[in-house]
C-alpha cells in the first residue's frame, strides 16, 4: 500500500466490513465500474464505520465540527462490473494528530483485492478554522474504544 512519514497503528479490532452492489450508472460503456467510484465505495465503507462505531458524520456535526478530506489515495487492482457484489473494509488509523485516517480494501466475490486505497480527514469547527488538537469529543472517543 502507501508509505507513510510517520508511524502509525491500523486499530484492527477498529474494522467494518459492508457489501456493496455494483450499480448500472456506477460503470462504463463495457459494464466496468468507472475508476472514480472506487472512492465513493470508500466513502460507503467511511459511513458504516461511523455509524458502527459511534463516529458517524452526524456524530461529528453535532459536536461542532466537519472532517473534510484532505488525501485520497486509490490504487487499483481489479475490475468490478455491473451487479457484483463487492466487500469494503474499513479500518481507522490511530494517529496523535489531529485527524482521522482510514484505510480501505475492495473485496470481489472470489475475496480477491479489486482496489485498495487510503483517506486523511481534518477537523474543522464552525467557523471554519482548522483544529490542531483533536476536539474533546473524538478523545472521549478515542478512550472509550481504547485507543487512548
Amino acid at each position: 500500500m502507501m508509505r507513510r512519514k510517520e508511524p502509525y497503528n491500523e486499530a484492527s479490532q477498529l474494522t467494518i466490513s459492508h457489501d456493496i452492489r455494483v450499480r448500472f450508472n456506477e460503470t462504463d460503456p463495457l459494464g466496468i465500474v468507472w475508476h472514480g467510484y472506487y472512492i465513493t465505495y470508500f466513502e460507503d465503507g467511511r459511513e458504516a464505520f461511523g455509524r458502527h462505531h459511534g463516529i458517524s458524520y452526524l456524530d461529528v456535526d453535532q459536536n461542532g465540527f466537519t472532517t473534510p478530506i484532505v488525501k485520497s489515495v486509490c490504487e487499483h487492482k481489479l475490475s468490478l462490473r455491473y451487479g457484483d457484489v463487492a466487500r469494503i473494509e474499513t479500518t481507522i488509523v490511530d494517529s496523535p494528530a489531529a485527524k482521522m485516517i482510514f484505510v480501505y480494501k475492495i473485496f470481489d466475490r472470489n475475496n480477491k483485492v479489486v482496489a485498495t486505497g487510503e483517506t486523511v480527514q481534518v477537523f474543522m469547527n464552525r467557523e471554519g478554522e482548522l483544529m490542531l488538537t483533536n476536539p474533546p469529543f473524538f478523545e472521549d472517543w478515542k478512550r472509550k474504544v481504547g485507543l487512548l
